[in-house]
C-alpha cells in the first residue's frame, strides 16, 4: 500500500496582543524581522548593512524584539564574539480587535503596523517592476499583479478571505522541484464607499 505524504505542520504564527504590538510597532523593527524571516538568521551588522541603518540601531531594536518574544539566538550560526539571531516565528497573526482597544497607544500601534506592512507589499512590488527585466521570461508570465471588484457583504468577504488563505495553504505541502523559489503573495481585501 503506498504511503500517504505527509503534511508538514501549519505555520508556527504569534497572534499580536497589545503588548507585543506595541513591541513590534516601529518600521525598522517590522522590517528587521521580515527579513529574519524571508532570508533566515543574521547579526546585527549584517540586517544594518542589508536595511542600511547602523548597527547600533539594529542591535538596539534586536534585543527589543527579543524582549517581546519576536526574535531569538541562533547560535548554531555563529562563531567568535558577533550574536546571530533568527525570527522566533514563521509569521504574525494581527487581531482586528486591536484598532478598537481603549488604549489609544495600542490602536496607534494597530494603526502604524498596518501602515509598514502596507509600506512593505508597496516595496515589493516596485521591486518586482525594477528587477523583472532581469528574470526569466517563465518567471515573468508567472507574476500578477491583479484586481477585481466584487459585490458581496461583510460576510461573504471574510469567506472569500478564509478561501483564498486555504488554497495559498495547501500549495505549502508540494514536494521541492527544480526551479522552486520562494514566491509572494499579497492578498489585499478593501470595502469602497459608494460615491
Amino acid at each position: 500500500m503506498p504511503e500517504e505524504p505527509t503534511q508538514s505542520p501549519p505555520p508556527k504564527l504569534r497572534t499580536l496582543d497589545a503588548r507585543s504590538l506595541r513591541g513590534l510597532a516601529h518600521p525598522l523593527r517590522i522590517r528587521m524581522l521580515a527579513t529574519l524571516r524571508h532570508d533566515g538568521p543574521a547579526t546585527a551588522s549584517q540586517l544594518a548593512e542589508r536595511l542600511g541603518e547602523s548597527s547600533g540601531s539594529t542591535s538596539y531594536h534586536l534585543r527589543q524584539l527579543a524582549a517581546h518574544g519576536f526574535v531569538e539566538d541562533a547560535p548554531e550560526h555563529g562563531k567568535g564574539r558577533e550574536r546571530w539571531w533568527r525570527a522566533a516565528h514563521e509569521g504574525t497573526r494581527f487581531d482586528e480587535e486591536l484598532l478598537y482597544d481603549e488604549d489609544p497607544a495600542t490602536r496607534g500601534a494597530a494603526d502604524l503596523f498596518l501602515h509598514e506592512i502596507a509600506t512593505i507589499h508597496t516595496q515589493e512590488m516596485s521591486t518586482w517592476l525594477g528587477t523583472a527585466h532581469g528574470w526569466s521570461q517563465e518567471w515573468r508570465r508567472a507574476s500578477d499583479i491583479s484586481d477585481f471588484t466584487l459585490q458581496l457583504t461583510p460576510a461573504r468577504t471574510l469567506e472569500l478571505i478564509h478561501r483564498m488563505h486555504e488554497l495559498i495553504d495547501s500549495y505549502r505541502d508540494l514536494p521541492p522541484e527544480e526551479g522552486t523559489r520562494a514566491v509572494r503573495f499579497h492578498t489585499h481585501a478593501l470595502p469602497r464607499a459608494d460615491d
